[in-house]
């Protein structure tokens, strides 16, 4: 018998052992999220992988001292996508708020819906007030999450009430190892993510 022949007459015959199946679904394997979430999720949202940074505000009303903090930080200049969300509303005056986004739009700001302890993903949805293509577009996205919309598994995600036409989830920055085997920021979308954590 061949080689070839050997290993698929070993599978073949191969069987779980009993009762291995319903241990799985008992016992499913998943990292242990416990204490605080709020903690777990910047541990996850910053390691090297994600490539994240983050900042915290007691409220919405302190979001433009935040952003105009990140935007100083990296010697940007004081412009923002600023998609038609109620809750983003606030005195942005010494800001250029552009209405509508542009190819090379430098700075995006958007509202996640939830962030995940485990991963340290964002789940955002899409609607009238929450357009999907302006988040792929801009270098910098900066991204709203309530300190309340933290949850810890992925299992976690179940969005009660009427469903959007989309959901998407971002874990980290956009990158890819496609070019030559070399790791190259922002090939698919934003190069910079930016999670200001509000309450």
């Amino acid at each position: 018998m061949s080689a070839r022949g050997d290993i698929l007459a070993k599978l073949g015959t191969a069987a779980p052992p009993p009762g291995a199946a319903d241990a799985l679904l008992a016992d499913p394997v998943r990292p242990v999220v416990a204490g605080d979430l709020v903690a777990t999720f910047l541990t996850a949202l910053e390691l090297p992988a994600s490539g994240a940074t983050h900042d915290r505000i007691a409220d919405l009303a302190d979001l433009p001292r935040a952003v105009g903090a990140y935007l100083d930080g990296h010697e940007l200049a004081r412009a923002v996508y600023l998609p038609p969300d109620p809750r983003l509303a606030a005195d942005w005056s010494g800001f250029t708020l552009s209405p509508a986004i542009a190819p090379n739009e430098p700075t995006v700001l958007a509202v996640a819906r939830l962030g995940i302890a485990e991963t340290g993903s964002l789940v955002f949805e899409t609607g009238p007030s929450a357009p999907m293509l302006p988040n792929f577009l801009g270098l910098h996205h900066i991204v709203v999450l309530p300190v309340t919309a933290v949850v810890a598994h992925l299992e976690d995600v179940a969005l009660p009430g009427e469903q959007p036409r989309a959901h998407y989830w971002v874990t980290g920055v956009s990158g890819t190892t496609d070019i030559e085997g070399q790791y190259i920021r922002g090939a698919h979308g934003p190069r910079f993510l930016h999670v200001v954590l509000a309450g």
